[in-house]
C-alpha cells in the first residue's frame, strides 16, 4: 500500500468553490479569477458566491444586513470575557469565544460564526489594551465595522477598501490545512461551529496562518535596503527559512501577494505619502528572490501571501499578535462553504494508515517498511525502536 504522509497530490474532495493552479500562479473562486474579484467585489459579495446553493433561504434580508444583525448578536455574548481568557494569545481567546457559540448547520449559525470573527477579534484587542469594546454598527459592512470596532472611530475609505481587498483575497484557497480540518470535522456532522473551531486550531500553527507576524520581525531586523543582501545571505547560510517566501502549492509567485501589494500602494496614495515600509519590503523581496534563486536553485521559492499580508495589516494598525485572527475573519467564508459542501455532497472522511511498528508476538506477517525493506517481529523498526522478546511497544492500549 502506497503512503503519502503529507497527502501531496491526493484528491480528497471535489469542489465548486476554488481552484489553486500552482504551476500558473492562478486562483479561481467560483469561476472567477482573483484579479476579477479583488477591488471589484466586497467581502459580502464573495461570501455570497461561496455560500450559494449550500443553505436553505432564511428570510429576504440582504446578506450584508443579515451579517450586521449577526454582529450585534455576537456582541451580546462579550460579557462572558474574563481575565483568564484575556491572558491568552488573541487567536486562543478567539477560539475560546467561538466555542461558546451554539452549533448547527443552518444559515443563521453560519452568519453568526462569520460575524463573530470580526466582533470577537476587535473586542479582544481592545480589552487586552485596557479599552472597552465598541458595539457594532449593523448597517456597516464587515470591513468598515471591524476597523471602527478595533479603533473606536471610523476608518478612511482607502483603509476600508484595503481591508476589503484582503478579506476577498484570502476568502478561500483550495484544500489548505485549516479548510481540510473543517471538512473532516464537518463530515462527522458535528456542526459548523465545531468545524470552524477545528479550522481555527489548524490556522494557529506557524506553518499555516500563524506566520505573517515574523515577516515584520525580519524587516525590523534588516532595517535598511542596503542591509538586505548581507542580512538575508547570512540567514540562508545559517539554514534559516526566509519568512514570506515559498509555498506548498505555488511553483511561481503567489497571485495574492500582488493583490495585497496593490492595496498597500493605493493606501499610501490616499494618505498622500509613499510608504518607507513598502519601499524597504520591496527591496528585501527583490534581494531575497535573487538570493533564493542563486542559493536554492533546486527549489521553487517565490513571494507568498504572508509577505504583504504582514505589511497591510500593520498599515491598518492591527497588532501583530492579532494578525491570525484577521486571517480567520476572511478565511471563515471558505471554511463554512467547504464544510457545507462536504455535508451536502460528501461522506465521512476516513483514510487509512499503514502500520510500520513491531508486530505482536506470534504474528507471522512481516511489517511493511516505508524505506523498502521488510521488518519482521523482534527486529529494529523503521523509526529505530526495538521490540524486546516477550514485550510489545505497540500503542494499541491508547
Amino acid at each position: 500500500m502506497h503512503s503519502n504522509t503529507g497527502l501531496d497530490g491526493v484528491i480528497a474532495a471535489d469542489t465548486v468553490l476554488s481552484e489553486v493552479d500552482g504551476e500558473a500562479g492562478r486562483l479561481i473562486i467560483r469561476g472567477h479569477t482573483l484579479e476579477q474579484l479583488v477591488g471589484r467585489c466586497s467581502f459580502e459579495e464573495v461570501l455570497g458566491m461561496l455560500l450559494e446553493g449550500f443553505f436553505e433561504p432564511e428570510g429576504s434580508a440582504p446578506l450584508a444586513r443579515a451579517i450586521g444583525a449577526a454582529r450585534a448578536e455576537a456582541f451580546s455574548s462579550l460579557p462572558q470575557v474574563d481575565a483568564r481568557l484575556l491572558s491568552l494569545a488573541p487567536i486562543e481567546a478567539l477560539r475560546a469565544l467561538v466555542a461558546r457559540l451554539g452549533d448547527g448547520e443552518d444559515l443563521a449559525t453560519a452568519l453568526r460564526l462569520i460575524a463573530a470573527m470580526a466582533v470577537f477579534t476587535a473586542a479582544v484587542v481592545r480589552l487586552r489594551g485596557g479599552e472597552r469594546p465598541v458595539a457594532p454598527d449593523p448597517n456597516a459592512d464587515q470591513a468598515a465595522d471591524f476597523l471602527r470596532m478595533l479603533r473606536g472611530e471610523p476608518a478612511s475609505r482607502a483603509e476600508i477598501a484595503a481591508l476589503q481587498r484582503y478579506l476577498v483575497t484570502i476568502a478561500d484557497h483550495g484544500l489548505n490545512a485549516s479548510t481540510f480540518a473543517a471538512r473532516v470535522v464537518a463530515s462527522t456532522r458535528a456542526g459548523l461551529a465545531s468545524a470552524t473551531i477545528a479550522a481555527l486550531c489548524a490556522l494557529k500553527g506557524p506553518l499555516h496562518g500563524g506566520a505573517p507576524g515574523p515577516v515584520l520581525d525580519m524587516l525590523d531586523a534588516i532595517g535598511t535596503a542596503e542591509n538586505a543582501v548581507p542580512w538575508l545571505e547570512q540567514a540562508l547560510d545559517r539554514g534559516e527559512r526566509l519568512m514570506g517566501f515559498g509555498h506548498r502549492i505555488y511553483r511561481v509567485r503567489d497571485p495574492r501577494a500582488d493583490a495585497l501589494r496593490e492595496a498597500l500602494r493605493v493606501l499610501g496614495a490616499e494618505r498622500g505619502r509613499s510608504s518607507a515600509r513598502l519601499a524597504l519590503a520591496e527591496a528585501v523581496e527583490a534581494a531575497a528572490l535573487e538570493l533564493l534563486r542563486r542559493k536554492r536553485p533546486q527549489r521553487a521559492l517565490d513571494t507568498n501571501v504572508e509577505f504583504y499580508t504582514a505589511l497591510l495589516l500593520e498599515a491598518l494598525a492591527v497588532p501583530r499578535e492579532a494578525f491570525t485572527c484577521v486571517f480567520a475573519m476572511g478565511r471563515v467564508a471558505g471554511w463554512i462553504a467547504h464544510a457545507r459542501e462536504q455535508v451536502v455532497h460528501g461522506r465521512l472522511i476516513r483514510p487509512q494508515s499503514r502500520y510500520v511498528g513491531p508486530r505482536a508476538q506470534g504474528d507471522p506477517r512481516t511489517v511493511e517498511d516505508p524505506h523498502g525493506t521488510e521488518n519482521a517481529r523482534g527486529t529494529e523498526d523503521p523509526r529505530g525502536a526495538k521490540d524486546p522478546p516477550g514485550r510489545s511497544t505497540s500503542a494499541a492500549a491508547t
